[in-house]
């Protein structure tokens, strides 16, 4: 077992109590990319070995953790192959991470701090189910999270209604009939700061789903992180600890169940 993951550029340690997948060696982005199937990896031109290499086994082991907590195969973390990563190369200003629709990119800062991918990661996972979920949408950018509130045809499959209920149940209340209060206190926020953003179907749907891998037992600070005192926690941005609990098992359910099936077809379809 393995407790922390300390990076040489920083003094902060990054939390994990999750085992050593990579055996105490190194390991490169060329390794995550052949594990996980990424179709490409671009290395920003002033990244330093030094740089590279931290973030490399930073990045592994929390997308290996990820993987393990879902419960699925290593090409479900890059969309059977449809996501790409860069490293250091067309970052966004203040994030760490961000995840771009065109081109399906995850993109990591050359700085990048610890926290973020799980958020991230679910916005590659959220774009990718969505013509899965709604097989006749033809906007190529398109969330699942906010066409589900667009529309009610989802294709009728066996893990498109567990994909459905945690939808509904990260936006709705118990009786289906109106938006929950986490949904409706965060469009109360953005109301009061006159903007668009935390009441966003797309990072609703990621916030909820980054605080329910943080608050399990398995950790990765890595990973994810700030779910719970950072300034936006405490502005009430995250779910309730009860809501938190019924994402957080309607996200497992779905993700082990979309393992089996994968286990059973060997292949992300």
């Amino acid at each position: 077992m393995q407790s922390s993951t300390q990076s040489t550029r920083s003094p902060r340690a990054f939390y994990r109590n999750g085992p050593d997948h990579r055996r105490g060696e190194n390991v490169s982005f060329r390794d995550i990319v052949q594990r996980f199937y990424f179709y490409r990896i671009k290395i920003g031109r002033w990244v330093t070995a030094e740089e590279e290499q931290v973030s490399a086994n930073l990045f592994y082991d929390a997308l290996c953790d990820l993987q393990q907590i879902l419960a699925v195969p290593p090409a479900v973390i890059s969309m059977n192959g449809e996501v790409a990563l860069t490293f250091g190369s067309g970052g966004q200003l203040g994030a760490s991470a961000h995840y771009q629709p065109t081109g399906r990119i995850l993109a990591l800062t050359k700085n990048a701090g610890g926290g973020s991918l799980a958020h991230e990661w679910f916005h590659a996972f959220d774009h990718y189910i969505a013509n899965k979920l709604f097989p006749e949408i033809k906007k190529k950018n398109a969330f699942a999270s906010s066409t589900w509130l667009q529309r009610d045809d989802y294709h009728p499959h066996a893990l498109n209604k567990l994909l459905h209920n945690a939808y509904r149940t990260l936006f709705l209340t118990a009786e289906g009939d109106a938006a929950n209060e986490f949904v409706s206190h965060c469009q109360a926020v953005d109301a009061a700061n006159k903007s668009l953003y935390f009441s966003l179907p797309e990072e609703l749907a990621a916030r909820g789903f980054e605080k329910a891998i943080q608050t399990l037992p398995q950790k990765n600070h890595f990973l994810v992180s700030g779910c719970l005192k950072s300034e936006t926690a405490l502005a009430g941005l995250y779910p309730a600890s009860a809501l938190n609990a019924q994402l957080q098992k309607a996200w497992l359910r779905y993700f082990a169940a979309l393992g089996n099936a994968l286990d059973r077809q060997s292949v992300l379809s």
